[in-house]
């Protein structure tokens, strides 16, 4: 085991993938001269060429749609948006063309490409910057959706979403890329669809994913201190979204919270709430709680953000809700 930040697995994970297969590319704003926005391809120019790391214009919806030819003429490619902001640009190639070929073409082509960057707000950035589109690539046939919260995830995912014959929407964090963990020096995968327990807990479920779940690891923590335990799960992937790991624990606490970094409305955690209500109505003690950002773009200014983005007391305060602790 040795300590790596999750910018680097990022790049480990790319890496280890193209030194076995050729057809596997990396493109995007800045990935090759520079190492990446945020340093997230560091070293990838140097061992594998420009023909295989490709710096693009600025231009997301040529450079995406580009790579979905290519991955239609056998080649796997990785595109880089520095900010999924950004993908908005390129969002008819990955709605229309990516998500779509396989069940137009019928069984004709794949789509073999994962589109990776940073979703969600990284501080005082501004609202165009600032937005997690996780539920709307998630209501899409055709597309997988990854979000991982920790570096050792993110490798192993990242991993299996480049091997993976149909496209990969990969979501990181500008937030995380500094986060540190240990990772095995042998190679391994994390299957996708499948949702992690963090913490076991017996009083009630908390659900999360992304960068947020730090928040929940901590209210998690602060709450046991007081004699509740919480179980946390992480989704990972909301797309396809592991059910039976939330039903079960559901079943097993009888209440549910989940924490998103998203916009109430049609939001993931909207989903998980009605199928938890269709298949665990009636182990349910309490009503489900949802905590989002409020319905309204992010704020620029330092303390209407702080204000905006959901805070771990909030997060204790609805999990004592729903035990029914004031």
């Amino acid at each position: 085991m040795k300590e790596y930040t999750f910018r680097e697995v990022i790049a480990q994970a790319m890496s280890e993938e193209m030194r076995k297969d050729e057809s596997i590319f990396l493109i995007g704003e800045e990935v090759a001269e520079y190492n990446g926005a945020y340093k997230a391809s560091k070293g990838m120019l140097d061992e594998f060429g420009p023909k295989r790391v490709i710096d693009s214009p600025i231009a997301e919806l040529g450079f995406a749609g580009i790579s979905v030819g290519a991955a239609m003429n056998g080649n796997r490619p990785i595109v880089e948006f520095m900010t999924f902001n950004f993908s908005m640009v390129a969002i008819d190639q990955i709605i229309n063309n990516a998500a779509k070929m396989f069940q137009m073409s019928g069984g004709q082509w794949n789509v073999p490409i994962v589109f990776r960057g940073p979703t969600a707000s990284a501080g005082q950035l501004g609202a165009t910057h600032s937005q997690a589109f996780e539920s709307w690539y998630a209501n899409c046939p055709g597309l997988k959706v990854v979000v991982p919260s920790n570096p050792y995830d993110a490798k192993g995912l990242l991993k299996t979403a480049i091997q993976d014959n149909d496209p990969v929407i990969f979501m990181e964090s500008e937030q995380m890329y500094g986060d540190k963990m240990e990772i095995p020096e042998e190679e391994y995968y994390i299957p996708i669809g499948k949702a992690d327990i963090k913490r076991e807990g017996k009083d009630v479920t908390l659900v999360s994913f992304g960068k947020i779940m730090k928040l929940a690891l901590q209210a998690a923590e602060d709450l046991a201190k007081e004699g509740i335990s919480v179980e946390v799960i992480d989704l990972r992937t909301v797309r396809p979204l592991d059910y039976d790991t939330v039903l079960n624990s559901v079943k097993k606490t009888n209440r549910l919270v989940v924490l998103e970094e998203a916009w109430p409305f049609g939001s993931v955690a909207t989903e998980i709430t009605y199928m938890v209500q269709q298949k665990a109505f009636d182990y349910l003690d309490a009503p489900i709680k949802r905590i989002t950002t409020p319905d309204a773009p992010a704020p620029y200014s330092a303390a209407l953000f702080a204000e905006w983005f959901p805070k771990v007391e909030k997060v204790k305060t609805e999990i004592k809700n729903v035990l029914y602790i004031k």
